[in-house]
């Protein structure tokens, strides 16, 4: 299953429909409620497969399962709930976009960390790694609270700590191409062991698809 292939089709359809409306607009001059919706609707494939490629990048490259599936429960958990939105609402149930925000949320969370997780870094460089999830779950943490329990005023001290996490993660998102070329360039016995491995894998999955392209 070729994860990112699949986003990536879904991807460019939704462009494609959301520029087909765009032009619709302009030509014919009517931007009703209905097209509004389903332009909308069309906004929301398009995120949702953006965050299906990060986390289908992560699973073909690092063969991870765990991070990367989350992410595109939680996208495909968050379409549904805003294209519901979008044409239905919330009837009254206030609980829905707080569902869908939270399903967004963890969502760009996990499609960032699948991104950041690709980069292949060295022991001296994994801390990293460890502050840019202990930050992002900081992060999110932090807004489900104010997002469920609605506080009066969340304060000061909060506003100062989301500001400085965003930072944190801002750089430490920058900084880990970095840090990963300064990883890559320094080639060891275990890591060329390891690039045969990943390699060799590759070799096996083309032969694979070679033969099945040949039986169909």
């Amino acid at each position: 299953m070729n994860l990112k292939r699949i986003f990536l089709y879904i991807l460019v359809a939704s462009v494609a429909l959301s520029a087909v409306i765009g032009i619709g607009v302009i030509l014919f001059g009517s931007f009703g409620e209905f097209e509004s919706r389903v332009l909308m609707t069309t906004f929301t494939v398009t995120c949702t497969s953006i965050l299906g490629l990060a986390c289908g990048a992560y699973y073909e490259s690092k063969h991870a399962r765990n991070l990367p599936f989350a992410g595109i429960f939680f996208s495909i958990a968050a379409a549904v709930l805003g294209i519901y939105l979008i044409w239905i609402g919330d009837r009254g149930v206030d609980a829905v976009w707080k569902v869908s925000a939270t399903a967004a949320m963890l969502a760009t969370a996990c499609a960032h960390l699948s991104l950041i997780s690709i980069a292949t870094l060295d022991k001296r460089f994994m801390w990293s790694r460890f502050a840019l999830y202990a930050s992002v779950v900081a992060l999110v943490s932090i807004l489900l609270v104010i997002l469920w329990l609605e506080p009066e005023s969340s304060g000061d001290v909060v506003s100062r700590i989301i500001a400085v996490l965003g930072i944190v993660i801002a750089a430490l998102t920058v900084i880990t191409p970095v840090f990963h070329r300064l990883s890559t360039a320094a080639l060891t016995p275990d890591k060329i062991d390891a690039e045969i491995a990943r390699l060799r894998a590759e070799i096996a999955k083309l032969e694979a698809s070679k033969a099945n392209a040949r039986t169909d």
